[in-house]
């Protein structure tokens, strides 16, 4: 058997931390936890779907999880008040984006994608000074692709814009607790396979195609960027971008 040489040993980055994922039963929340399961952390995972989270919260011997919608604010208080003592991490990985035309908009879908991306965000914010120890993290989930003004986005568009500018404000009203910000591109999740339905093929074909790094971006990749945020204590009030070049193909 090969011995591994001490210096190429390394302690796991997040050894000894807790980590909650909002978010976590699926997708990049679950990936994210699983990597930072690996990485030595405890885990506590919260999704809408029940059956769903209890299968998570199993295959990764979850610390603890909560069914409850964590929009609703008297469930996110009482979350937070039932977890036992102070948490390293917590991620927001809840919500799904809303694309629609002015004209056929459903203002039920779209107010409720931004109280997901917009106004959880700030719930959690402001009970992150008596959750999370000094020097840990808020992390959120934002996009790029509505970067790009086109009919049909402009909900989508107040949240890509705002996300930034809130991640960077809270990053110094939290701090010393450290508040960063990953806009994603697509990623190919089960939540992509739902909207993109017969077109998620096609799409992921184009994006093959088209995208600098050749292939299409997973949640993988998304949580090896998570986990590095929480982890370098020197990072704070930034946005990282991660779609494999997408902003850089002209759009078609």
């Amino acid at each position: 058997m090969a011995v591994i040489p001490p210096a190429a040993r390394r302690e796991p980055a997040l050894s000894g931390q807790i980590v909650v994922v909002l978010g976590g039963s699926a997708g990049i929340g679950l990936e994210t936890a699983r990597l930072a399961r690996a990485e030595g952390a405890e885990v506590i995972l919260t999704g809408r779907d029940p059956g769903r989270l209890a299968r998570a919260a199993a295959e990764l011997g979850a610390l603890s999880s909560a069914a409850f919608d964590a929009t609703d604010p008297s469930a996110l208080d009482g979350f937070f008040t039932g977890l036992t003592g102070p948490v390293d991490h917590i991620m927001i990985t809840a919500g799904r984006p809303y694309y629609g035309t002015l004209a056929g908009m459903d203002v039920e879908q779209a107010r409720r994608s931004f109280d997901e991306h917009m106004w959880l965000p700030i719930n959690v914010a402001r009970r992150a000074p008596r959750a999370v120890r000094a020097g840990g993290s808020l992390l959120f989930m934002g996009g790029t692709g509505a970067r790009r003004p086109a009919p049909g986005l402009v909900v989508a568009a107040m949240g890509t814009a705002a996300l930034p500018a809130m991640t960077a404000n809270l990053a110094l009203e939290l701090a010393p607790i450290r508040v960063n910000l990953i806009a994603a591109g697509f990623v190919d999740t089960p939540l992509s396979a739902e909207l993109l339905g017969d077109l998620l093929d096609e799409r992921r074909e184009r994006l093959r195609a088209s995208l600098p790094i050749r292939r299409v971006v997973e949640p993988a990749d998304v949580a090896a960027l998570a986990v590095h945020l929480m982890a370098n204590t020197a990072l704070t009030g930034a946005t990282y971008d991660i779609d494999g070049g997408q902003q850089l193909v002209p759009a078609g």
